[in-house]
């Protein structure tokens, strides 16, 4: 939630902004969680992030981000 729950937050280097994710499809949530666990995805932090997550840990991100309104 501290990055992708503050609006107008942007990444350090390379600079761009975080999307928001609160409120997002939770299927969406779940593949790009899966793709950067598998290295996917090119972006260090969240493949460090998602490498140790289960499957079950990916549901549940993804089912919790979902509920929220994106504001």
């Amino acid at each position: 939630m501290g990055c992708h729950g503050v609006a107008g937050t942007f990444n350090v280097y390379p600079s761009y902004r975080v999307p928001k994710l609160g409120g997002q499809n939770p299927g969406y949530i779940a593949e790009a969680l899966r793709q950067y666990r598998a290295g996917q995805r090119p972006h260090g932090t969240m493949h460090a992030q998602a490498s140790s997550l289960s499957d079950q840990d990916i549901t549940d991100i993804a089912a919790f981000l979902s509920q929220g309104d994106g504001s």
